[in-house]
C-alpha cells in the first residue's frame, strides 16, 4: 500500500541519500518564562496552551448542561434559574462546545503538536503568526465571557443566532450587549484560526521532510488539513454573517431584519431576509461538523492501525474519503432549513446530496471494521476510545439519514430527536476521540502514561453514560417533546413517561459530568506520579515518536531532521525482525521485510 517505492530517498541498498535542496534555519530557544509561555514560537507550546484554554472554557459549557438539565429534569430546584437564563445557558453552552472547544482542540490543539512532528518539520513554517493566533483565540473566549457580566446577560437567541430573534428586545441578551459580545467574539475567533489555519496548510504542503510524500503522511494529518482547508472557505460566511448582524443591531441597516412591529411599535428595519442569515450561517455551519469530524476520523484511523497492530485496510481509499467529504460537506447546508420556507425543489437536491456525503463516510467506517479484522487487538483505553467513536458515530449518522429527508424531518425537527442525533454525531463522538487522543499521545506530551485504572473507569461511565443520556431522547422526539423549551411538566399533551426520563437523563448526565472531573484530576496528577514511558510505548510507526527526546524539545528532531521511507502503517510485515518498523528506518535496515506495493 504506499510503501511503493524507496527511489525518491534511497537509490540502492547502501541507501544513498540527496543533500538538502535548502540548508537547515536555526530556531529561536526561549530562555525565559516570557519567551517560553507568553512569547512562545514552539508549536508544540502553544498546542498545550490551546487545548487548555478550550477545557478550560469547554469546563464552563459543561457547568451550564447540568443547569440546563436540572431544569427540565426537576423545575425550580436551582433559584436562580429562570426562563432568561435558561435560554442563555443553551445558547452560551451550544456555541462553547462547537466552536471554541471543539474546533479549538482539533486544530488549535492537536493540529499545533502533531503536525510538524508527524510531517518530519521543526515547527511551523510561521512561528510569530502562530503565536499570534493563539492570544487571539484568547482574546475571543475572554469577550465570550465577559458577556456573561454585562447588564442584560449573555444572548439567549439560542446557539444558530437566528434573526430577528437574536437582536430583539423580547430575547435576553438581545437589546444589551450579550449578543453584541457574541458576535464580536465570533469575529475575533475567525481572524485568530485564519492565521494559524494557513500555518497548518503551508506547513503540510511546503515543510515535509524528505521523503514525506502526501502518500505517506499518517491520517491524522489528513483529516487536519482537509478540515482547516474546509474552515478556510467556511469561516469567511460566519464573520460575514457577524458583521452584517452587528450592523443591524447598531446602526439598523437591515440585511437580516425585515418590517416588524415590536411592543406594539413598528421598527425602522425594512426589506432584509432572516433566510439569508440562515443560508450564511448553515453554509458555514455544516462544513463546522466536518471541520470537527474529519480531524477524528483521521485520529481513529492511526489509533486503530496502531492498537490492533495493522496496516490501514485502504490507505488511498480513506484519504480521498476525506478528501470526498470535505468537498461535499458544502453543498448538503439547506437540509437544517427544509422548516424554513425554502422552494421544495431545494429541499429535493438537499435531501439528495446529504444521502450523497453518507457514501464516502460509510467507506470509512467500512475500512476501520477490516482493519480491525484478525488484528491483534490491544484493547488499551486509546482502542477503547476509538471503537467506542465509530460505534457512536454510525448511530449518530443513522438518524442523520433520519432528518436529511424533507418527508421524516418536518415532523422530527425542533423535537430532541434533533438534539439527540446532533449529539451523538457532533457532541458525543468527537468528544470520544478527544479522550481516546489524549490517553495515545499523552506519554509523548509529558513522558508518563495516565492513570489506567482511572482512564478505564473514565471510558465505560462515559460511553455508557451517554447512550443512557441520548438514546432515551430519540423516544422523546418520537412523542413530540419540543426542544428549546424551558419547562413541560404542565404540557397535556407529554406523556407521565417523559416527566420520568427527563428525570432520568438528568441525574446521568451529572454523573457523567462528575467523571470528566477525575479525568481532569488524572491529567494533573499523572504528569507528576504517573508511570514513566519511556521512547514510543505504543510501538507506533509514525515519525512523533521518533524524536530526540521524550518530550520532544524545541526544534523537535535532533540535529537531523528525520528521512522517511515508508508510510506509517508498517505493521506486521513479512520477514521484518519486529512487528512494526518506523518511517525512518532504511530498506538497509530490514533487508528480509517485504515491501508492499500500492
Amino acid at each position: 500500500m504506499a510503501a511503493d517505492s524507496y527511489e525518491d530517498i534511497a537509490v540502492d541498498k547502501g541507501d544513498v541519500i540527496p543533500a538538502l535542496e535548502v540548508p537547515p534555519q536555526d530556531l529561536y530557544h526561549a530562555k525565559s518564562f516570557w519567551t517560553r509561555w507568553i512569547f512562545c514560537q514552539d508549536a508544540k507550546v502553544i498546542g498545550i496552551q490551546y487545548s487548555l484554554t478550550a477545557i478550560a472554557i469547554g469546563l464552563v459549557a459543561l457547568v451550564l448542561s447540568w443547569m440546563m438539565r436540572l431544569q427540565l429534569g426537576f423545575p425550580e430546584l436551582v433559584p436562580f434559574l429562570g426562563a432568561a437564563e435558561y435560554y442563555q445557558f443553551v445558547t452560551m453552552h451550544g456555541m462553547i462546545m462547537v466552536i471554541y472547544l471543539l474546533t479549538a482542540l482539533f486544530l488549535g490543539g492537536f493540529g499545533n503538536y502533531l503536525i510538524p512532528l508527524m510531517v518530519g518539520a521543526r515547527d511551523m513554517v510561521f512561528p510569530y503568526v502562530n503565536m499570534i493566533s493563539f492570544w487571539i483565540y484568547l482574546l475571543a473566549v475572554l469577550v465570550l465571557v465577559a458577556s456573561f457580566f454585562v447588564p442584560g446577560g449573555p444572548t439567549g437567541a439560542g446557539w444558530t443566532l437566528y434573526p430577528p430573534q437574536a437582536i430583539t428586545s423580547g430575547t435576553p441578551g438581545g437589546d444589551g450587549l450579550g449578543i453584541i459580545l457574541m458576535l464580536v467574539s465570533l469575529s475575533i475567533f475567525v481572524i485568530g484560526f485564519t492565521m494559524g489555519g494557513l500555518n497548518y496548510v503551508i506547513t503540510i504542503l511546503q515543510a515535509r521532510t524528505r521523503g514525506m510524500t502526501l502518500m505517506r503522511m499518517p491520517l491524522t494529518i489528513w483529516g487536519i488539513f482537509t478540515a482547516t482547508v474546509l474552515a478556510l472557505f467556511a469561516f469567511p460566511a460566519l464573520i460575514v454573517s457577524c458583521i452584517m448582524m452587528t450592523l443591524d443591531n447598531l446602526i439598523g441597516t437591515s440585511f437580516f431584519m425585515p418590517a416588524i412591529v415590536e411592543f406594539g411599535e413598528q421598527s425602522e428595519y425594512s426589506g432584509g431576509s432572516p433566510i439569508l442569515f440562515q443560508h450564511l450561517f448553515w453554509f458555514f455551519g455544516h462544513p463546522e461538523v466536518y471541520i470537527v469530524a474529519l480531524p477524528a476520523f483521521g485520529i481513529v484511523s492511526d489509533l486503530i492501525s496502531i492498537h490492533a497492530r495493522k496496516n490501514i485496510f485502504g490507505y488511498r481509499m480513506m484519504v480521498w474519503a476525506i478528501v470526498i467529504i470535505g468537498a461535499l460537506s458544502f453543498v448538503v447546508w439547506a437540509h437544517h432549513m427544509y422548516v424554513a420556507g425554502m422552494n421544495p425543489w431545494f429541499g429535493f437536491f438537499f435531501a439528495t446530496t446529504t444521502l450523497i456525503i453518507a457514501v464516502p463516510t460509510a467507506i470509512k467506517v467500512y475500512n476501520w471494521v477490516i482493519t480491525l479484522w484478525r488484528g491483534n487487538i490491544r484493547l488499551t483505553i486509546p482502542m477503547l476510545f476509538a471503537l467506542g467513536f465509530i460505534v457512536t458515530f454510525v448511530n449518530g449518522g443513522i438518524t442523520g439519514l433520519f432528518l436529511g429527508n424533507v418527508i421524516v424531518d418536518v415532523p422530527l425537527s425542533d423535537t430532541y430527536f434533533v438534539v439527540a442525533h446532533f449529539h451523538m454525531v457532533m457532541g458525543i463522538a468527537p468528544v470520544l476521540v478527544v479522550f481516546g487522543a489524549i490517553y495515545h499521545w499523552y506519554p509523548l506530551i509529558t513522558g508518563r502514561f495516565l492513570n489506567q485504572g482511572l482512564g478505564k473507569l473514565h471510558f465505560w461511565v462515559t460511553f455508557l453514560g451517554s447512550y443512557a443520556i441520548y438514546f432515551p431522547m430519540h423516544y422523546l422526539g418520537f412523542v413530540g417533546v419540543p426542544r428549546r423549551y424551558y419547562e413541560m411538566y404542565d404540557s397535556e399533551f407529554m406523556a407521565v413517561s417523559t416527566n420520568y426520563l427527563n428525570q432520568f437523563i438528568t441525574v446521568v448526565a451529572l454523573i457523567v459530568g462528575f467523571v470528566q472531573l477525575v479525568f481532569l484530576y488524572n491529567l494533573i496528577v499523572s504528569s507528576k506520579f504517573g508511570k514513566k514511558a519511556g521512547k514510543n510505548p505504543w510501538e507506533a510507526c509514525s515519525l512523533e515518536w521518533r524524536t530526540a527526546e521524550v518530550p520532544p524539545g524545541h526544534g523537535n528532531f535532533g540535529k537531523e531532521l528525520p528521512v522517511v521511507h515508508r508510510w506509517a502503517y508498517d505493521f506486521n510485515v513479512p520477514g521484518a525482525s519486529e512487528d512494526f518498523i518506523p518511517q525512518d528506518v532504511p530498506p538497509s535496515k530490514v533487508p528480509d521485510a517485504k515491501v508492499e506495493q500500492t
